[in-house]
Order: structure tokens, then C-alpha cells, then sequence
């Protein structure tokens, strides 16, 4: 989704909400180590507060995950929010602000971004996972195995 930001840029006090849905299919073009089982979910708010413009976004989505210790699949269902200060140009090198060339946001964009920083690197069926025998392969959250 692409948000037009020039009367957001211009007004003070202006507000653009905004909801809607991100496929699957387009969301795991983005290189993502697991299967969206579930649309992502994006709404938020873009506001322009005393000449700063923010954008606030909340994500929701359940992905479908390989464990990492026992190799067991499973589903979870995630929620985060993001927030960020746009802006139309900018002469330094500063990572917080999102600049918008041409006053317009790439939504989808920002949020699958977001996304692929926030997301743990290593995943878990459970805290407490025990994982695999090195020896013979039996799951050990289903009980010990008969290994030496």
C-alpha cells in the first residue's frame, strides 16, 4: 500500500489511519525462514504533531515454524508494533527517520522490513524444549531414551 504523504507534510494536524492485508504469497517473496499461515494484518496512523510527521503501525500474523532443537512444526501467532518519524529529504545519515522521496511511503514495505529485523533468529517449539538426541534421534521432550 502506498500512503501520499504531501497534505500530511504541509498540514499540521493532519491524520491518515490506515488497515489492510498483505498476502502470503507476497510476504514470503521476502526471503522470510517461515510460512505465513495467515495474511499480515497492518493498520496504523500517520500524523503530522507540531511540523514532525510519525507514522505508528501494528502488525499481526501467525507464522508456521520448524523448531529449531526438535524439528517438530508448529504455529504462532505474533503481534508488534512499530513506530517512525518520516521525512521528505535528508542530509544525514540518520537510521530513525524514513525518508519519503516524493512525499509517498511504501507501507508494505516498511512493515515486512520491520518485520524481518524483529523476528528471532532461532525459533522454539517451547522455552523449555529439549530437543534431540545426539545419539539415536528420539525426541526428549517425549521422554528419555535408552542411550548410554
Amino acid at each position: 500500500m502506498i500512503l501520499q504523504l504531501k497534505q500530511l507534510f504541509d498540514i499540521v494536524g493532519e491524520v491518515k489511519d490506515f488497515s489492510f492485508e498483505i498476502s502470503p504469497e507476497e510476504i514470503n517473496e521476502a526471503q522470510f525462514s517461515a510460512d505465513f499461515v495467515t495474511p499480515l494484518s497492518v493498520s496504523g496512523r500517520a500524523e503530522n504533531r507540531a511540523g514532525v510527521v510519525a507514522v505508528r503501525l501494528s502488525c499481526v500474523f501467525t507464522l508456521s515454524h520448524v523448531c529449531d532443537r526438535c524439528l517438530k512444526e508448529f504455529e504462532r501467532e505474533y503481534s508488534f508494533e512499530f513506530s517512525h518519524i518520516l521525512v521528505q529529504s535528508s542530509n544525514t545519515r540518520n537510521d530513525e527517520y524514513v525518508v519519503c522521496s516524493g512525499n509517498t511511503l511504501d507501507i508494505n514495505e516498511l512493515a515486512i522490513s520491520d518485520l524481518l529485523l524483529q523476528l528471532p533468529t532461532k525459533i522454539l517449539c517451547r522455552e523449555d524444549c529439549k530437543g534431540l538426541c545426539y545419539v539415536c534421534g528420539h525426541d526428549l521432550n517425549e521422554g528419555e531414551c535408552n542411550c548410554s
